[in-house]
């Protein structure tokens, strides 16, 4: 087995570099593929990202939002987590088969005294009922990678706060993320192994999934030229892609409502590709002009806050909403998350 470790945090390169490597590395032999992410959320290929993302928190705390290829449902990663990833040919008992490849992690978990660590359900990692690992897969042309988190010293609290989705979900038919109570995996090592870094952890599990004792001696993959310009493609075509993370999510419709001190605005649209598709505006705000000239103007936009914001510094706000302010206006439409509704 070949190894290689990510010298990037940004996910949205590692999760290209290990697409790339997936559809066009010899995998004559596997490889074991390790990188460390800094803050962000990866979305499950059918997840709709506005449902799960906290998006004013993300953006206040420059989260960084991916969407994968692969099933399943949302992880926030940070710089106490390290993704591994099995990139390999599919030899008919691969696909599907997350026992064989959580067995060599668990056994590596098991020697830093993490001993109750256990496969849980199709492809979660647990600990005294608590998660510490989502495992999830990715077939093509008979290759695949089956990659997936280890949570060794994650700040918890951003977990809470970044996928803190509102009470009223948005009406959707996303593939909605179930979570669970999770935990750190430091408390539960030997204590010789609880000051590791990350990067100190990362190599201790490579050692035992290498059956090594020196990582000068692992048979290392190296990244070429031609490598490098087939994840810049990637990057470009999805990982960076707006279209590729919001644009990929199902259709949904919301309502937003707020009672300002100029009165209420109420907004009722539908977006479909991350665009909004429908608009209608009620309320009881003293502007003078047509409010349909608006809705006109927004649809077709992308529901994010640049592209809402450009609309509305076009627009005579008091002439349409009174005294009430641009930024406002635009932080409901596309921050506030009430009153979601089919």
């Amino acid at each position: 087995m070949r190894y290689l470790t990510s010298d990037s945090t940004d996910i949205r390169y590692n999760l290209a570099l290990e697409t790339y490597l997936m559809e066009h590395a010899d995998l004559s032999e596997p490889i074991l593929y390790f990188y460390i992410n800094s803050p962000c959320i990866i979305l499950g290929r059918y997840q709709n990202a506005y449902e799960e993302i906290n998006q004013q928190y993300v953006s206040d705390h420059n989260i960084i939002i991916t969407r994968r290829t692969s099933g399943g449902g949302a992880v926030f990663d940070d710089l106490g987590n390290v993704s591994f990833s099995f990139i390999t040919k599919d030899d008919g008992d691969a696909v599907g088969n997350f026992a064989r490849f959580t067995e060599p992690v668990l056994e590596a978990l098991h020697q830093l005294g993490a001993v109750n660590a256990q496969l849980s359900g199709r492809n979660d990692l647990q600990i005294d009922g608590k998660k510490f690992s989502g495992n999830a897969m990715h077939a093509q042309n008979g290759r695949l990678f089956a990659h997936g988190t280890l949570m060794y010293d994650v700040d918890l609290t951003q977990i809470e706060h970044a996928l803190n989705v509102p009470k009223d979900k948005i009406a959707s038919k996303g593939i909605k993320s179930v979570h669970s109570r999770v935990t750190n995996l430091k408390p539960y090592f030997d204590p010789e192994f609880q000051q590791l870094t990350i990067e100190e952890f990362r190599d201790k599990l490579a050692l035992q999934i290498l059956g090594l004792t020196d990582l000068s001696d692992a048979d290392r993959y190296f990244i070429n030229t031609e490598t490098k310009q087939g994840v810049q493609n990637l990057l470009d075509q999805y990982y960076q892609n707006w279209d590729w993370i919001y644009g990929k999510s199902p259709a949904f419709s919301l309502q937003h409502r707020k009672h300002f001190t100029a009165g209420t605005v109420d907004y009722r649209l539908n977006v479909e590709a991350g665009h909004i598709k429908q608009i209608k505006i009620y309320g009881d705000f003293f502007g003078q002009g047509v409010i349909q000239d608006v809705e006109q103007k927004l649809i077709g936009v992308q529901f994010e806050k640049q592209a809402v914001r450009a609309v509305f510094a076009t627009l005579d706000i008091p002439f349409y909403f009174g005294n009430i302010l641009s930024e406002s206006l635009v932080d409901l439409l596309v921050n506030q998350q009430t009153g979601l509704k089919n």
